[in-house]
This record gives structure tokens, sequence and C-alpha cells, in this order.
């Protein structure tokens, strides 16, 4: 490890110790003692949020194309769906990239405790949801649902994944770049499909739109399993995160105990909910009636600073419904 500091190859000119010091902790995403942002001397804090809210916010990108993809291609052969099927293949490039620019200020602003609570909750009511709809049963506006979750679910796995890792800062960076990457290519997929797709398909001379043509029926399936496995990763990450915050065990009781009756309340209501009226309006209510409860929940045994994060998790939610506005406009009419 001493090979690879900076300070032990770098010139070593007077007055600049300090800086090459400096540069070091930041490589390995640490805090130096002193600077803001060190509490109480603690080097461990990750000192790049904005790469892991990069990260969740592509992880967001690429579940909305390839939602994208599926719903086109269930409405290239049908009649009766051509004026949804234009309205999916609308080209929005400037919305798209503002989409992920405000997720990733989002996912990088909210707290780490915050975020676990919302992958929690989300966890609960998708749980709840699955088994409601019966065995072999997709719900896919349930996937445009959980694209604030998702990005909070990454956030989380991320951080405790890290945690304590030397260069973690490089390790944030490199997830970043190969999340964006993997974003970027999704987004030409769902380009080139909503483009050249039926074109494709008849004249059965493009890779990508013959496997569509035979295996494109796939794709909720293939969310539905890697949804299930980042989830049950936050999952874990979440309640570590929280739970390191207790002292005691009377605490975590104290704090598990209202949180468990809140959410089984939320449950109950949205069930109940979707069962009386469907679409956009009941969807903005849920949000508000889950962050809301979150809020009451944080007014009792939270801190501060998680009243504000709800806030800011309440902007992310709506963000994220209002730029997938036509892709569950096509969900409900399935």
């Amino acid at each position: 490890l001493k090979m690879l500091s900076l300070g032990s190859w770098l010139p070593a000119l007077p007055g600049l110790a300090w800086g090459w010091a400096l540069l070091d902790a930041l490589l390995q995403g640490e805090i130096p003692r002193g600077w803001p942002g060190d509490s109480q001397g603690d080097t461990s804090d990750p000192l790049l949020p904005f790469p892991a809210g990069l990260v969740g916010a592509c992880a967001v990108s690429v579940l909305c194309s390839l939602l994208k993809v599926y719903l086109y291609i269930q409405c290239v052969n049908n009649p009766e769906r051509q004026a949804e099927k234009e309205a999916i293949a609308a080209r929005q490039p400037l919305l798209e990239l503002l989409h992920v620019l405000v997720l990733t200020g989002v996912l990088a602003l909210v707290g780490s405790r915050v975020a676990a609570l919302v992958v929690l909750e989300f966890s609960l009511r998708a749980i709840s949801t699955i088994l409601s709809l019966g065995k072999g049963t997709h719900s896919s506006h349930l996937y445009l649902l959980c694209q604030y979750s998702l990005g909070c679910g990454v956030s989380c796995g991320l951080s405790f994944l890290l945690e304590g890792a030397l260069h973690r800062s490089w390790n944030l960076v490199l997830a970043a770049g190969l999340a964006g990457l993997l974003a970027l290519h999704a987004r030409r997929l769902a380009r080139h499909v909503c483009t050249l797709y039926e074109l494709h398909s008849r004249a059965r001379y493009c890779g990508v739109c013959i496997l569509l043509l035979a295996a494109g029926h796939g794709i909720p399936r293939l969310l539905h399993n890697a949804l299930a496995l980042t989830f049950a990763v936050a999952d874990l990450a979440a309640v570590e995160l929280i739970n390191r915050d207790f002292l005691s065990t009377g605490e975590a009781v104290r704090f598990w105990t209202p949180l468990t009756i809140c959410y089984a309340l939320l449950v109950v209501y949205m069930q109940e909910e979707s069962r009386q009226s469907t679409g956009r309006g009941l969807v903005f209510r849920t949000v508000v009636a889950r962050m809301g409860g979150l809020f009451i929940l944080l007014l009792t045994v939270g801190r501060w600073t998680d009243i504000l994060h709800v806030f800011v998790s309440l902007l992310g939610e709506l963000w994220c419904l209002l730029c997938s506005g036509v892709l569950l406009e096509s969900c409900w009419r399935q």
C-alpha cells in the first residue's frame, strides 16, 4: 500500500507533504481529520455521495429503457394501440438526461437512514402486491413505481458493501462509469427499437430485433429477477444502516415497533385504495400517504435531518412518476 501512495513516489517538495496526504485521503475516499464533514475524527465516511447517486440514477434509467422496449413491442401488433405506440416512441433526449441528473442530485442529498426506510417500505409493499397478483402474474406498473426506491436501494447497497474498503472513491467512480455506460446502451437499444423494430422484425435481418421478436416477452421476468436480487441486498444493507444508530436493544425495539405498525397500516391502506380506483391520481395519493406516514413516524423517533430528507424523497418520488407518465398510462391500459 505504501508503494501505491502518491506521497511515496511524487517529489518531496517543501510544504507539499500536507497536500500529498490530502490527495491520498481523497483517493481512498476518506475525510481527513479536522476537515468539514469529519465526525469526531472518523475517517470511514464516504467522501463522494454523487457517484453513488449516479449509479442509482443509472439503474433507474436502465429499468425505464427496458420497460419502454417491452411496452413498445406489445403495442406494435395491436392496431388499437397505435397512438400509445407513437407516444412511447416520442424522443425526448433532454428530458431523459434531465431525469438522470435530477435523480442523481436527489439520491446524493437524501440521507442513508431515510433511504433505508424507503427501501424497506417498498419491499414490504412489493411482496404484498406480488402475493395478491397470484403465481406467474407480473404487474408492469409496479416496476415503474419502484424507480425511486430502486435508486435508494442501490445507494444503500453501495454504502454498505464499500464501507471500510480501501480506495472506495475509485470504486465508486468505476461503478458510476460502468453504470453510465450500461444506461447509455440501454437508451440506444430503446431508441433503436422505437425507430426500426417494425421494419427489422419484418425483414428479419437485424439480430437485436429478431432476438426481441422471439424473446421480448421475457423482459418482465428478467426485470423481476434483477429487482428481487437488488432489493434483497438493499434490504440487508438498510437494516444494518438503521441498526448501527442504536446503542441498546431497547432503543432498537422502540424504533422498529412503530415502524412495523406504520408500514403494515400503509400496505393495508394502499391495497384497499388499489381495489377502489386506478390511474395517476391513485399513484400520487399513495406517494403522499407513504411519505406522510414516514414523516409522522420520524417526528417521534427520528432526527431533524431525517425530516428534511423525507421532503427530498417526496420530490424524488414525484419526479420519477412525472417523467414516466407515458409508460404508466401504457401499463394501466394493458
